[in-house]
């Protein structure tokens, strides 16, 4: 059963994850609006928006889910190599207008962008208020990849990623994963299956599993305060992403 939620108040309840579509999977309601707290009672329950141009906004708790834990991210033997180089400095929360736009950029292998003006613009908001951070990745003065997501709690809920040349992405997740690790950061929601991320360490959690990480990480804060806003810097320095 598909859940019709109530457009007027951004605090009214989701349905329980468990509810949700088996197919497609993990689709739970529709409706609803893109205020802060509305997407903020989603993310704490594990639920997220996804929908296309023309479509009603549609929420989704897939199962199961991908998570990457920051402690086991998988690089490459190439990977190291290129971050050796110190081709690229890494930033947060430096340009998340201009990533969140180069996620949104139509790409080849996709007809359209899910990441519509109305998503675009519910993110930056979350971001003015606090919640949503962006990674970007350099190379000579150009922003050639990031990703961008919601943080609550030790929990972080990676939205989408953007990569201009080879390996920029992937960079970015372990800029981020680096940080996150520092701060004692449960996981790293990476909602659906993709061999990519497989590759690099997330695996698949069932979802009454990921409902009580969710829970158990959104209600907690970091021993360590993390700032999130920091400048350029190279990756090669571990003391650089405290």
């Amino acid at each position: 059963m598909i859940f019709l939620l109530d457009g007027a108040d951004p605090a009214s309840p989701f349905p329980e994850p468990a509810h949700a579509e088996r197919e497609p999977n993990g689709l739970l309601a529709v409706g609803g609006d893109l205020a802060p707290n509305r997407l903020l009672n989603a993310y704490r329950r594990g639920i997220f928006p996804w929908f296309s141009e023309g479509q009603p906004i549609l929420w989704w708790s897939p199962d199961p889910r991908m998570v990457l834990r920051p402690n086991e991210l998988h690089l490459s033997r190439s990977l190291r190599k290129t971050l050796r180089r110190g081709t690229f400095e890494v930033s947060f929360d430096q340009a998340f207008g201009e990533v969140i736009e180069a996620c949104a950029a139509p790409r080849a292998d996709q007809a359209g962008t899910w990441l519509v003006p109305e998503m675009r613009a519910a993110y930056a908001e979350l971001h003015r208020l606090g919640h949503a951070h962006s990674v970007e990745v350099w190379r000579d003065d150009a922003l050639v990849g990031g990703l961008y997501g919601v943080a609550l709690g030790r929990a972080f809920f990676g939205e989408s990623m953007f990569s201009r040349v080879q390996d920029a992405s992937k960079i970015a997740l372990v800029a981020l994963a680096s940080r996150l690790l520092r701060h004692d950061f449960a996981f790293i929601d990476c909602q659906v299956y993709t061999a990519h991320l497989e590759s690099l360490g997330a695996r698949l959690m069932p979802r009454a599993r990921f409902q009580t990480a969710v829970e158990a990480a959104t209600a907690l804060t970091g021993p360590r305060a993390l700032n999130w806003p920091l400048p350029r810097t190279d990756l090669r320095d571990p003391d650089a992403l405290a």
